[in-house]
């Protein structure tokens, strides 16, 4: 796994990068199972917070997972 890009020492283009190449289809949904994790909603609409340096990765994905 890539390291996270932190909210403080990246880029808004590189936390983008990160959300774009972490949930990118891989196109078989039997073993990658990434579409029942994020529920069909896009990755970009719910990482918009960290995407744009207001909350971590990890508390929106725990938060994801939680739902």
């Amino acid at each position: 796994m890539t390291k996270i890009p932190g909210i403080t020492n990246a880029t808004r283009e590189e936390r983008l990068a990160f959300v774009q190449e972490q949930w990118q289809c891989l196109n078989h949904c039997p073993s990658c199972g990434k579409c029942h994790i994020l529920k069909g909603k896009d990755a970009e609409k719910l990482y918009a917070e960290y995407i744009e340096g207001r909350r971590e990765y990890m508390d929106i994905t725990k938060e994801i997972r939680e739902q």
